[in-house]
């Protein structure tokens, strides 16, 4: 069993510590309902801990868990500080951050739409 575990920490794709990335929320409304459960569908996909700390006021938030991300009210401006920890990390943050800068996938103004 430990050749097997050392093989598996020689080959991991996730550094020793924790991947961090900071991104900005350009979404005209935030992250209402959809966004924050996409958001979070997303996070859970990935087997490593994830964390979000809004506008660096120091409380990092369970990234995986649509109470804590929709009751942190997340609004356009917004700075999300995304932080993953374990296999799969780097990807995770990637992921999120691309979900974000995309605008989850809406349309990028819906106060402009005729």
């Amino acid at each position: 069993m430990t050749g097997r575990q050392a093989t598996h920490a020689g080959s991991a794709p996730h550094p020793a510590g924790p991947v961090c990335a900071r991104v900005e929320v350009t979404h005209d409304i935030g992250l209402h309902a959809r966004p924050s459960v996409m958001f979070t569908r997303l996070a859970k996909s990935f087997p490593c801990t994830i964390g979000v700390e809004v506008n660096d006021d120091g409380v990092w938030l369970n990234g995986k868990s649509i109470v804590k991300i929709m009751g942190a009210r997340i609004r356009k401006g917004f700075v999300l500080a995304i932080r993953a920890e374990g296999i799969g990390a780097e990807d995770a943050v990637k992921a999120l951050c691309a979900l974000v800068e995309r605008n989850f996938d809406e349309e990028k103004s819906h106060a402009r739409s005729a």
